[in-house]
C-alpha cells in the first residue's frame, strides 16, 4: 500500500514568520495537532505541533501572539513521498520517534500528512486471522512511544528574565 492511499489532505500550512497564534488558530479550526510550515517558495521548512506551541509559551514566557512559528517549530523534519510504501513511512516514524510525517513532492512541497492514526486504522482493518496486530505496526508503536528521557530527569529550561 502506498502513502498516497492513506495520507490526509488538504494540508494545513502556515509560514515560518506567522505567529504561533496563527498556527494555534489553524489547529483549532481544522481539528488537527500539527501544521506544516513552509518558506516563501512553498517548500517545507518545518513542522509545529500543539505541544511545540505550549512549550514555546512556557519556555519563552510570552504569548502566542508574540512568538513566531519559526522559534517553536521543528526544523529537522523527516518526510516521505506519496509513492513510498506504508512500510517506508513506518520505518521513518520509528527512526525519528514521530507520530506524523509530512508527505512532499519532488520539490519538497507539502501534498499531505500521514499520521500514526492513519496506520492504526489500516492495521485494525488488516488484522491477521489470529486477531493480533501486524508486527511492523507493533514495532512502530513501541519505538514512537519510548521515552526520550527518564521521568524525573531534569531538563534545562532557559526562561527570560522578564517572566
Amino acid at each position: 500500500m502506498k502513502v498516497s492511499e492513506l495520507m490526509c489532505r488538504p494540508v494545513i500550512l502556515c509560514g515560518a514568520n506567522d505567529t504561533a497564534n496563527t498556527a494555534a488558530r489553524l489547529m483549532w479550526e481544522e481539528d488537527v495537532g500539527t501544521v506544516l510550515v513552509i518558506g516563501e517558495d512553498g517548500r517545507l521548512v518545518g513542522i509545529v505541533t500543539d505541544r511545540d506551541l505550549c512549550m514555546a509559551v512556557y519556555t519563552q514566557g510570552r504569548s502566542l501572539e508574540s512568538i513566531l512559528v519559526t522559534t517553536a517549530m521543528a526544523r529537522d523534519v523527516v518526510a516521505c513521498r506519496p509513492d513510498d510504501s506504508i512500510r517506508v513511512a513506518e520505518k521513518s516514524m520509528r527512526r525519528k520517534m514521530v507520530r506524523r510525517l509530512p508527505v512532499v513532492d519532488a520539490e519538497r512541497r507539502p501534498v499531505g500528512v500521514i499520521a500514526l492514526n492513519d496506520i492504526v486504522r489500516r492495521t485494525a482493518q488488516r488484522r491477521s486471522d489470529s486477531g493480533r496486530p501486524e508486527r511492523e505496526f507493533v514495532k512502530t508503536m513501541g519505538a514512537i512511544c519510548r521515552r526520550r528521557r527518564h521521568p524525573g530527569e531534569k531538563l534545562e529550561v532557559a526562561v527570560p528574565d522578564s517572566c
